[in-house]
């Protein structure tokens, strides 16, 4: 059994064998999404949040080994290692107490204790905490030479000693932190002379601010964080200084005499100079990492929703991204994406040749056999959106409001240069409009999920933590939809399980060379992808109308001989097993359960046959926005509109309800219920009713409620 399991197990609450397996699946090489998708009989059926749970909690265990190793060796160099302190550290797997245990041991640079030993203090501090001596000035004399000129300046030093020694005494850190845990308040000042700058403006709710450091939210830190990271706020963490300062007498001081006056006044020291700037930094951190993890959380959650949104699919789809001086730009792309015709029209102020752009569009729309219309909801959106609603439009064609966070990004990065080299910035924005209406998924893998407008303090956050969590959010929604081997980009098919950037660009390659695929076993043509790349990624591609009917499904190769067998069971072939739903209720999967597979594979593959190819994402409905209101002048307190969800945080959720200015919805005001995870009440993109509850032109804030 793995060395880990039985610790992440009780950390996780979950059955050692079902985390020792997958540890060993992950040893093994196996991506998360494959061993939650095809390997539930050996986790116990633990889905990819748990999955990824026990990958980190390995990873943070592996980096606590490999501490250990350099603890053990830096002691036993010492020469000071024995055989409790040995097992101490062996048995030991919290950072703070592995860091306690070595604290005495560790090299420091050149500290004020570390001088009084070097002139022979140690003695004394040693008599001096045993509190025995009436008379200190006394029994220092004799340590009265070389560089201590004086008995003040023996005792001076042995209390140096003192300081140190109870700071660096786990009992001690553990008081503190217990102190720290319960009573510490994080405070924010602005810095002397900032108050009145332009930059300091957004930190003004902040500038003489408290609170209990265990009630703070992620926000609020990160924000004061924020503004002291930009020189605005001074932020600090303190507990009752008195009463740390007294916890630490009563563990050390033990007489009345004069000796346990000096010990007293060390252990006032040891906790002002030594114990509560460290504590102090540690809670920064813990908070910090805790505040990351809340705020990455919720990020993840958006981008997660956002990936998965409704797609429209295989349609001709008109792009516009609309603008007044600059015009609208106007791509026609085909059913698969790709770009036919582009130009631009004015139908607004200054030009307004509304005419002429009329004509145009029509004549696009007829000419491409348009099919739907997504606009941009930036500058111009509801201008641009009357303007095309007002034409001649063909029976069913519908307009769609498309969010452009992140498309000038896009319009500009290598990966848009790549696919359009001969096409300016405008016309790539709009392509990527266009083609998020199509498939969302597959157009916003090709951007850096920080720029697409979600989440809340994305910059302030641990970016390697955020990274690792946004991939792999990607990678998890990728492989739950599955994708189109023969139409996938580069950028899609890197984040199928087992591939990755080099893979996916030699299936594209071999693509563009030998043709569509017609089988998943051609997969192992590729060149550099073998047997185990094959077995990751194969479940999560699909091949619509190929040559095995499994083959457009999430039915695993692996598994195809079981349905043969129940084909064949059946009297039939795996075509009419599909789609012949009364053969497939008369199997009887208990039949088919062997050593390696069991009912929970069987049921998944029967579900696969039931809805061979499903997308797991819901269907696209259309949307428009009220017609009363276009600008944030428009808004009465009080009104009911319609909005559209655009990003969910800890405290709310911001709704764009056309006006250009998204409105915030309390988190006080998403129910009639206490609301603690507002992910739990909305989702991203989600057509909501907001009522207008404050309007603050000056500052362009927008306050609804969802209790109407």
């Amino acid at each position: 059994m793995n060395t880990f399991t039985a610790i992440i197990a009780k950390a996780l609450q979950l059955k050692d064998t079902n985390v020792d397996n997958t540890l060993q699946l992950l040893d093994e090489g196996c991506t998360i999404p494959f061993i939650s998708r095809y390997r539930k009989e050996r986790t116990g059926g633990l889905n990819e949040v748990q999955i990824a749970e026990i990958c980190e909690w390995n990873d943070k265990l592996k980096d606590i080994a490999k501490r250990k190793e350099t603890i053990i060796k830096t002691i036993s160099e010492q020469g000071k290692m024995t055989d409790s302190l040995q097992k101490r550290i062996d048995e030991c797997w919290d950072t703070n107490v592995l860091e306690d245990i070595y604290l005495p041991y560790k090299p420091k640079r050149r500290t004020r204790a570390q001088v009084a030993k070097e002139h022979g203090l140690e003695p004394l501090a040693m008599l001096l905490m045993m509190q025995r001596e009436n008379n200190p000035h006394g029994a220092a004399q004799r340590f009265v030479k070389g560089e201590v000129k004086d008995t003040d300046e023996a005792l001076k030093g042995a209390q140096d000693i003192i300081a140190e020694t109870i700071s660096e005494n786990e009992r001690s850190r553990n008081l503190m932190r217990a102190a720290f845990k319960r009573e510490a308040v994080i405070c924010s000042k602005v810095v002397k002379g900032k108050a009145d700058t332009d930059e300091a403006a957004k930190y003004s709710d902040y500038f003489d601010f408290s609170e209990p450091l265990r009630r703070c939210s992620s926000h609020r830190l990160l924000a004061m964080r924020r503004g002291e990271a930009d020189g605005i706020l001074r932020v600090s963490i303190s507990p009752d200084d008195t009463n740390c300062s007294e916890r630490l007498r009563r563990l050390f001081v033990h007489g009345h005499n004069a000796s346990a006056q000096l010990v007293a006044e060390a252990a006032d020291d040891a906790y002002k100079r030594l114990l509560k700037p460290s504590i102090e930094t540690e809670f920064a951190a813990l908070s910090k990492e805790k505040a990351d993890e809340e705020a990455i959380k919720v990020f993840t959650e958006n981008l997660g929703q956002l990936l998965l949104s409704a797609p429209l699919g295989q349609k001709r789809v008109m792009g516009v991204d609309p603008g007044f001086r600059t015009g609208c730009k106007v791509v026609c792309l085909d059913a698969q994406g790709n770009l036919l015709h582009h130009e631009a029209i004015f139908p607004h102020p200054p030009r307004q040749d509304r005419a002429r752009a009329a004509a145009s569009t029509e004549h696009m729309i007829r000419k491409y056999g348009i099919e739907a219309i997504a606009i941009g909801n930036g500058t111009a959106s509801r201008e641009t959106e009357s303007f095309i609603k007002s034409l001649t439009l063909p029976q069913g064609l519908q307009v769609f409001m498309v969010s452009e966070d992140g498309a000038s990004v896009y319009s500009a990065s290598k990966t848009a240069r790549e696919e359009f080299p001969d096409e300016d910035v405008t016309v790539r924005g709009a392509v990527s409009i266009g083609r998020r209406l199509m498939d969302p998924l597959a157009e916003l893998v090709k951007i850096d999920p920080k720029s697409i407008g979600i989440g809340q303090y994305q910059h302030d956050v641990d970016q390697t933590k955020l990274k690792r969590a946004l991939d792999l959010t990607v990678e998890r929604c990728v492989n739950a939809v599955g994708v189109n081997l023969n139409t996938a980009s580069k950028h899609l098919l890197t984040y199928i399980s087992g591939l990755g950037p080099a893979l996916a660009q030699n299936i594209v390659e071999y693509r563009a060379i030998h043709g569509a695929f017609a089988t998943r076993s051609q997969l192992l043509k590729v060149p550099r992808l073998g047997p185990a790349a094959y077995q990751q990624c194969a479940g999560f591609l699909r091949i619509p109308n190929g040559k095995h009917p499994l083959d457009n499904t999430a039915v695993h190769p692996e598994s195809y001989s079981i349905v043969e067998h129940m084909a064949k069971d059946c009297g039939c072939d795996i075509s009419e097993l599909i789609n012949n739903k009364k053969k497939r209720q008369s199997i009887n999967l208990s039949h088919y359960i062997s050593e390696k597979v069991g009912m929970p594979t069987l049921t998944d593959i029967m579900n696969e046959l039931d809805k061979p190819g499903r997308d797991p994402r819901e269907q696209l409905e259309e949307f428009a926005f009220d017609e009363r209101v276009h600008t944030i002048d428009d808004l009465q307190v009080g009104m009911v509109l319609k909005g559209i969800v655009t990003n969910i945080t800890n405290f709310g959720a911001f709704v764009d309800i056309g006006v250009h200015h998204d409105g915030l919805v309390h988190v006080s005001q998403l129910a009639d219920h206490y609301v603690s995870d507002p992910t739990q009440v909305v989702k991203l993109h989600q057509h909501v009713d907001v009522r207008v509850v404050d309007v603050d032109r000056k500052r362009e804030r927008i306050s609804l409620s969802m209790r109407l």
